[in-house]
């Protein structure tokens, strides 16, 4: 960048106004890049929790599935009449820039929709068991959606910083280096010429005194 520069006062002033810019991109990048990764350090730890749990759930509403088709038989029919629900809604809240979803679940009162003559104790409690598992689907959603998209955005902002910091800010540092050392020269050259036009006058002077 440096040799395709003209070394010149106004492309000096505009040299240090970028790298002074790209030294506070770097600085909003980094502090950024910090704050995402704080939000999702948090979100980790309750991933793992929620996991853990929604396996042990999972399991156990299949194995009260199985219990409940070995004693009433295939329950197909009761399912089909489970109702749908309705309940979620989806808002988003902003970290750094980054929207976050916040998944709102209004719960209803568990409601056997199938008739209890075509049911028994086992169904009813398999029902349950994955009425409890959808709650957990809906709060690991929201949390690995989040963790999701703050892990995208860490690793934008990561390429944007290491952009700055490795390529922009060094090639505005070498720019400036390059446009002071010239300028500088420039002006030693200047000083150099302007004594000895200043020494070639005073001669001139005290020949034409002599004389």
């Amino acid at each position: 960048m440096a040799n395709q520069v003209f070394p010149t006062k106004g492309n000096l002033m505009a040299s240090k106004k970028s790298l002074e810019l790209a030294k506070l991109g770097y600085d909003l990048m980094d502090k950024k890049r910090n704050v995402l990764i704080k939000e999702m350090m948090n979100l980790v730890d309750d991933v793992k929790l929620i996991r853990d749990e929604i396996t042990e759930a999972y399991q156990r509403a299949y194995n009260a599935l199985q219990d409940a088709n070995i004693s009433f038989g295939i329950i197909s029919d009761v399912v089909e009449s489970v109702p749908i629900d309705t309940g979620i809604s989806i808002s988003y809240r902003s970290i750094m820039g980054v929207e976050i979803p916040k998944v709102t679940y209004k719960k209803t009162p568990i409601q056997m929709g199938y008739d209890f003559e075509k049911a028994n104790s086992k169904v009813d409690y398999a029902y349950v068991c994955f009425y409890h598992v959808k709650e957990l689907t809906v709060k690991l959603a929201e949390v690995e959606n989040a963790l999701y998209r703050l892990a995208n955005a860490i690793r934008k902002t990561q390429k944007r910083a290491n952009a700055l910091q490795n390529i922009s800010i060094p090639e505005f540092e070498t720019t400036v280096k390059f446009i002071t050392d010239a300028l500088e020269e420039k002006e030693r050259e200047e000083f150099s010429r302007q004594k000895v036009i200043k020494m070639q006058k005073d001669r001139q002077k005290r020949l034409k005194e002599q004389g």
